[in-house]
């Protein structure tokens, strides 16, 4: 299996630390808003890392992070006259709601920040003790990226003299402009909590590199973690500080391997609050179901830029629906878990860095020779069961083609109608049973009327939107 590392800026073999094991830890959201594509792109980028890592024999452990306390969790609380803990429960119960209806599996740890604040605490002491953190007269903790010699080697970033001049907002008591907050001061009786350093709340860098030392990292191995993700958006500064703060105040260095997906454009300008064009994942959600979301987010490279327009993601839909109408023509065999060549070529693809364009080719191959070899020998018992075997491991490594085939095309009919609908469907089979086909007939163009297709198979009678 090879990984793009982005520290490295070149493509790995991915060794982990522990054989048959490995360790990944993604930054998550700050839960004062809705979820937004962005946020979608990334949980699915490395929710198929995980499950690829699974299916080469890896026993993975994974942690994505809750950011639970922010100056922009308070602003919002401020502004609705809610507890913040109001506001936190409420969208990090939106954000796991969202996440599973993209099929995105929960990670095996979800630390929060305000249940680490102790990990804290160690870590910006060990980082006062070893010379690479100063407090200020204000009360504020920060680190001094002049203790670090790599500082700047994980994002490759240079600073010019005017940038390491520049004075911004509340950095008057630092020693370098560079220099970020560890932990900050409250004077206002704003939200904070107490500490060895005064009162105050603790840097948004600081809180990954605690939970990743506290969950992941283990004694006895060179890095905390063998995988750190997240978006492009954040190599720096966030993971630039993030690894500054664990070679500096740990025994480890951060990770073995960076990997960053790129970022999220709607019609070509990149998704940004301050353009008004965030495209909140639960309003695509009301339009799409789930699946054909993940389907179109994960449908380019990881890596690459993804540009949202609706066009595509029509298109998109269309060449799911095609994986569902081969599903739907096996729909009732068993399967057989069987091994084929499309299996082994296709972890073989994603292997190689995700390679999705490669999966999803290797895919459309596979679903055209089924059905051209359905069509021309219908009870081939073989390749029914061979396809089958194959349609469950697209659906266990990429996430792809899980529901019911027939309940898949019925995503937009509201649950009365639904209702309606199965309910004639009852009595038309109860008028098949008693011969009475003139009134089974009527009961079929009844159903008909709601713009919906029935299909009769040994398994019962299925209907879908047309």
């Amino acid at each position: 299996m090879t990984i793009y590392d982005s520290a490295q800026k070149t493509k790995r073999e991915f060794i982990s630390q522990e054989s048959g094991k490995a360790s990944l830890y993604v930054c998550g959201p700050t839960v004062y808003d809705d979820a937004h594509l962005g946020h979608a792109k990334s949980a699915l980028v490395f929710d198929l890392l995980v499950r690829v890592l699974k299916a080469n024999g890896y026993e993975v452990t994974y942690a994505r992070n809750i950011t639970d306390i922010d100056d922009k969790i308070i602003k919002k609380a401020k502004e609705l006259g809610k507890e913040i803990k109001e506001i936190t429960d409420f969208y990090t119960s939106a954000y796991d709601s969202e996440m599973s209806k993209l099929g995105v599996l929960r990670p095996n740890i979800e630390p929060k920040a305000t249940e680490s604040i102790e990990a804290m605490f160690e870590l910006i002491q060990k980082l006062l003790d070893n010379n690479h953190a100063y407090k200020t007269a204000d009360g504020d903790v920060y680190f001094d990226t002049s203790s670090d010699s790599d500082y700047l080697k994980l994002s490759h970033r240079v600073q010019d003299e005017s940038e390491k001049l520049q004075r911004v907002e509340s950095s008057s008591q630092k020693k370098n402009s560079a220099d970020f907050a560890l932990w900050k001061s409250v004077h206002d009786g704003t939200v904070s909590f107490d500490s060895p350093f005064g009162k105050g709340r603790p840097g948004w860098h600081l809180e990954c590199s605690a939970m990743v030392e506290k969950h992941l990292a283990k004694p006895d191995t060179k890095f905390a973690v063998d995988i750190h993700g997240g978006g492009a958006d954040l190599l720096f500064p966030h993971h630039e500080n993030e690894a500054a703060q664990t070679r500096c105040g740990t025994k480890h260095t951060l990770a073995a391997y960076w990997m960053h997906n790129g970022f999220v454009n709607i019609d070509g300008e990149k998704m940004s609050k301050s353009l008004g064009n965030s495209f909140f994942l639960k309003d695509a959600l009301k339009i799409y179901d789930g699946e054909v979301l993940r389907f179109y987010l994960l449908g380019t490279h990881y890596r690459s830029n993804f540009n949202f327009n609706e066009e595509d993601l029509v298109t998109s839909k269309k060449r799911l629906d095609k994986i569902y109408r081969l599903k739907k023509r096996l729909f009732g065999l068993t399967n057989e878990n069987v091994k084929t060549p499309f299996k082994d070529e296709l972890l073989k693809a994603l292997s190689d860095d995700l390679n999705i364009s490669a999966s999803l080719a290797l895919i459309d191959e596979m679903i055209s020779h089924a059905n051209e070899t359905l069509d021309t020998a219908g009870k081939h018992k073989e390749l029914k069961r061979d396809t089958l075997s194959n349609l469950a491991y697209i659906e266990e490594v990429l996430g792809f083609c899980i529901k019911n085939p027939f309940e898949y095309f019925q995503f937009g009919v509201n649950e009365e109608t639904k209702e309606k609908i199965d309910m004639l469907i009852q009595k038309r089979d109860e008028a098949k049973k008693a011969k009475d086909f003139e009134a089974s007939d009527k009961i079929r163009d009844e159903i008909l009327a709601f713009g919906v297709s029935l299909m009769d198979t040994a398994q019962g009678t299925f209907w879908e939107k047309v």
